[in-house]
């Protein structure tokens, strides 16, 4: 997320550091940096006046140019005037104790406005509130089945009526099919243009008056720059927006939207859309992303998605068997398959202080692959193995290796891999603060990241690898009689160990 902007700021902040001596002069050429970041990411002009305005002052005091450690006065003035910048926001739907609620998303076709539907509905499931889904935009029959599809993926009701032609009609009647089923939200699913006009204006200025939604969210693309901030100013002087929900950032966002939106139109930024998942949707946080530009991590988002990953149960007895060192290999094979996502580890790493540049590591089709072959190469093994890794030897781990198509070698490094993990989860979940940073340090330090990267944590422990077919190309019956000499060999290992 907005790799290239950070990139600057982090140029700029090396620059510093790496002065013998500050002066105004070089201090200048490291915010000269910084705007050019700025400008680069497609950020308004007159945010990047104020802003570079009000850090310019703060940098060139005698605190900064004096202190022992500019670079980290930098940083932190960079990070508060980001704050400010972005905040500050109000998370809350603002959901009525009584009555149904109702919310109301607009925006320009392919912008994701839909998709948002569905993420805002998962969103209301997870709180333990019902939503109702409204197909209001008629102008694509597409996009009426799109919502039907979403309903139908999170058992969501959705109203929709291809018969009427008037779509204030249609809202109407969808929030009183709403009240009659219960729902406490509904979600009026409006019609876009490809570019803004008086039509769509107009439609959306009658369903405003006629139904007083709640809350009015803008849905935009967070790809498309200082056109994202143009159509933002249409619509909030149409409809006196609630507020703005940013997607696609998951992309090759450049970051112009996210940073010029508030300054320029007053409307905050409720959610971003990280990703096409319905639980891709975060509230925003002006010192979360302050945080992740800068490339310091989101320790408080990354919390939250481990808490999506693994329910409290789960956790709860993971961290028993964690911390009594009953862990075996499969709970790990477990915790592999809840990280599995594509995508999820590569997003939790760089929600990590330190961790931004494992984030690509993880992200590349070898670390992906490793986790399923780690996966693989455990259901290989026999139930006493995975609680006993210990009675792996040699004809053993010949035998997991051929099910799983990897080199005996692998197996013998994912044991070891894993018997290396063990007392490092067992301090985390046992022992004290100082335990845990020191396994943090651990982490960070660079070899074993490295393992856990390339290994259990982000792709097949001692970085497993497919085994490459060698010879001719097996017949379909050469490879079913392998297939039935394979499930023979599990079938008496299985034998030997009971």
């Amino acid at each position: 997320m907005f790799d290239s902007l950070s990139d600057g700021f982090q140029a700029a902040f090396k620059s510093i550091r790496g002065k013998g001596k500050l002066t105004e002069a070089n201090m200048q050429e490291g915010l000269q940096t910084v705007e050019r970041a700025l400008l680069e990411a497609d950020v308004s002009y007159p945010v990047v006046q104020s802003f570079m305005g009000h850090i310019t002052e703060r940098a060139l005091g005698k605190r900064v140019l004096l202190s022992l450690r500019p670079d980290q006065e930098l940083i932190k003035i960079v990070n508060d005037e980001l704050v400010e910048l972005l905040g500050p926001v109000d998370n809350s739907l603002n959901l009525k104790k009584d009555g149904c609620t109702i919310l109301m998303l607009c925006g320009l076709q392919g912008s994701g406005k839909t998709t948002t539907c569905g993420k805002l509905a998962q969103l209301l499931l997870e709180q333990k509130v019902k939503p109702m889904l409204v197909a209001a935009d008629l102008q694509r029959p597409a996009a009426i089945e799109q919502l039907k599809v979403i309903g139908r993926t999170l058992g969501v009701d959705v109203y929709a009526d291809l018969a009427q032609k008037d779509p204030v009609a249609v809202c109407q009647a969808g929030v009183k099919q709403a009240l009659a089923n219960g729902a406490r939200v509904v979600i009026l699913d409006t019609a876009g243009r490809l570019a803004i006009d008086e039509p769509l204006m107009e439609e959306l200025k009658r369903i405003d008056k006629r139904l007083s939604p709640d809350q009015v969210y803008l849905v935009v693309d967070g790809m498309t720059g200082q056109d994202a901030v143009n159509s933002a100013g249409t619509f909030n002087a149409a409809l006196e927006l609630d507020g703005v929900i940013m997607t696609k950032l998951d992309g090759d966002a450049r970051g112009g939207a996210l940073l010029s939106v508030k300054h320029v139109t007053g409307v905050p930024i409720k959610f971003i859309g990280t990703g096409e998942h319905f639980d891709a949707l975060e509230p925003f946080r002006p010192e979360g992303m302050a945080s992740r530009i800068l490339q310091m991590g989101d320790i408080l988002q990354a919390a939250r998605e481990a808490h999506r990953i693994v329910d409290d149960r789960d956790r709860e007895e993971m961290e028993r068997k964690m911390a009594s060192g009953e862990m075996t290999l499969d709970d790990f094979k477990n915790m592999l398959e809840k990280i599995a996502k594509p995508g999820l580890m590569g997003k939790m790493m760089g929600l990590l202080p330190g961790m931004g540049q494992m984030k690509q590591l993880i992200e590349s089709e070898e670390a992906s692959g490793g986790i399923r072959q780690t996966i693989g190469a455990i259901n290989s093994m026999t139930a006493q193995e995975r609680r006993n890794p210990k009675i792996i030897d040699a004809p053993r781990r010949a035998r997991i290796a051929k099910g799983a198509g990897v080199q005996s070698p692998v197996i013998t490094q994912l044991v070891k891999q894993f018997e290396l993990m063990k007392p490092l989860m067992q301090g985390m979940a046992g022992g004290g603060m100082g335990d845990r940073a020191k396994m943090l340090q651990q982490l960070q330090s660079g070899s074993l990241m490295n393992d856990l990267a390339m290994g259990g944590m982000g792709g097949g422990l001692g970085g497993l690898k497919a085994k490459k077919p060698t010879g001719k190309r097996l017949n379909s019956d050469e490879r079913a009689k392998l297939r039935k000499q394979r499930e023979k060999e599990l079938r008496q290992a299985k034998r030997k160990d009971r």
